[in-house]
């Protein structure tokens, strides 16, 4: 009964392993975004912490893969000198992240579940981002312009994330630890 407990988050043990969890995500996504910055040709650059905010998302769970999804990387932006990005890094990782958990929930059980959520989630980003630069430039035109180099950004974190998480779903131990992979 106590395990039930524990994996439905009604225990202040469980709430405290998922805050720290959380944060160490965060923690990972900043890193993450920051370990190699690409300037793209709309003034925002490619990074790769789409990979660890999928695999947040999916380790996580919807509430606090989205709150990691989104945090980390919008504090990779404030203190990389990309304060202008920071609300929309919120939103888009967040919702990155709450779209991939909620999806992997529904779909976890087909073997193409991570490549699906992976691409739906990716697609928010994308077009995201080119709103956003749009939104900037005042012409969409220069916001679609971003678009190639987030494409190569949502590939690579789609291809990682993926991998990562099917070796990690073979282990009982990750799998005992994190019941929504």
């Amino acid at each position: 009964m106590e395990r039930v407990m524990e994996q439905t988050g009604t225990t202040p043990a469980y709430k405290v392993k998922m805050l720290v969890l959380t944060a160490l995500f965060i923690a990972l996504g900043y890193v993450a975004t920051t370990v190699l910055m690409v300037p793209s040709p709309t003034g925002g650059y490619m990074n790769l912490g789409d990979t660890v905010v999928l695999l947040g998302a999916y380790l996580l769970g919807p509430v606090y893969g989205a709150v990691a999804g989104g945090v980390g990387p919008a504090l990779a932006d404030l203190l990389g000198g990309y304060g202008i990005y920071v609300p929309a890094t919120l939103v888009i990782k967040a919702l990155m992240g709450l779209t991939a958990a909620v999806l992997y929930k529904a779909l976890r059980k087909k073997g193409w579940a991570l490549v699906v959520c992976g691409v739906v989630a990716e697609a928010i980003m994308v077009v995201g981002y080119a709103l956003f630069d749009g939104f900037l430039a005042g012409n969409l035109a220069v916001g679609l312009t971003g678009i190639p180099s987030n494409l190569v950004q949502a590939a690579f974190g789609l291809a990682a994330s993926t991998l990562l998480a099917l070796a990690l779903r073979k282990s009982s131990y990750v799998r005992k630890q994190f019941p929504c992979l």
